[in-house]
C-alpha cells in the first residue's frame, strides 16, 4: 500500500468526468455514465453534487485554482515583466497539455449544450488571465522604464489569443496537436518586441 491519500468521493467524480472528456472525445457525458465511470449509482452522485453542472463548476474549480495560485508564485518569482508574460503563457499551455479533458472545458468544447453560466465562467477565467499579463506590462514601464511595443491591452490579447488558439487546435486534433509544441519558436517571435526602453525626451 503507498502512503498517498486516497481521494475522497467528490475528488473521485470529477477525476472521472475529468478522464471521461478525455477518453469520450465529442461525447456528451450523462450522469448514467458517469456513475458508472465511478462505480456508484446515480443517486449516490446526487448525495456529492445535485446537477451536472455543480460538477463542471467543480472542474472549473480546479482549474482556476492550479492556475492562480502558481500566476501569483511567478509574479513573486519572476524578475521582469517579459519572462513573467511568457510564464504565465508557458504555464496555461502546459496546464491544458497535461489535463486533456480539462482542456475540452477550457476550450469550451465540452460545455456544448451546458448551462451558459458555465461558459461564463470559462470568459472570466481567461479575462482574468489577460488582465493579469497586461498588468505585468503596465507595471514594466514603472518597474524596469520599459513599454510594450504595443497598448499593453493588445499586447496582453495577442498572447492571450494565441494561447488559446494553440488549445483549440489540441482540443480539435483530438489532443495531438501538443499545445506546446513550437512554443520556444513562437515566444521568440512574440516577445521580440513585446517591451522596449521608454525614451525620455531632451
Amino acid at each position: 500500500m503507498s502512503g498517498k491519500p486516497r481521494p475522497n468521493r467528490h475528488e473521485q467524480i470529477l477525476q472521472a468526468l475529468a478522464q471521461m472528456l478525455e477518453d469520450d472525445r465529442g461525447q456528451r457525458i450523462t450522469i448514467a455514465a458517469l456513475a458508472r465511470q465511478v462505480g456508484v449509482s446515480e443517486a449516490a452522485l446526487y448525495r456529492h453534487f445535485p446537477s451536472k453542472a455543480r460538477m463542471y463548476e467543480g472542474l472549473i474549480d480546479f482549474i482556476e485554482q492550479s492556475l492562480f495560485t502558481r500566476v501569483t508564485r511567478i509574479s513573486a518569482e519572476v524578475p521582469d515583466a517579459e519572462g513573467r508574460c511568457g510564464a504565465i503563457v508557458s504555464l496555461l499551455l502546459g496546464f491544458a497539455e497535461k489535463n486533456p479533458g480539462l482542456a475540452r472545458v477550457m476550450g469550451g468544447d465540452a460545455l456544448t449544450g451546458e448551462t451558459a453560466r458555465l461558459r461564463l465562467r470559462i470568459h472570466q477565467l481567461f479575462e482574468r488571465l489577460e488582465l493579469a499579463l497586461k498588468q505585468v506590462l503596465r507595471e514594466a514601464e514603472l518597474s524596469e522604464g520599459r513599454r510594450p511595443g504595443i497598448p499593453a491591452a493588445a499586447a496582453a490579447n495577442l498572447l492571450m489569443a494565441h494561447a488559446e488558439g494553440r488549445i483549440s487546435q489540441y482540443v480539435r486534433s483530438d489532443f495531438k496537436h501538443l499545445p506546446t509544441a513550437y512554443w520556444d519558436d513562437q515566444w521568440t517571435l512574440l516577445s521580440a518586441r513585446l517591451t522596449q526602453p521608454v525614451t525620455r525626451s531632451a
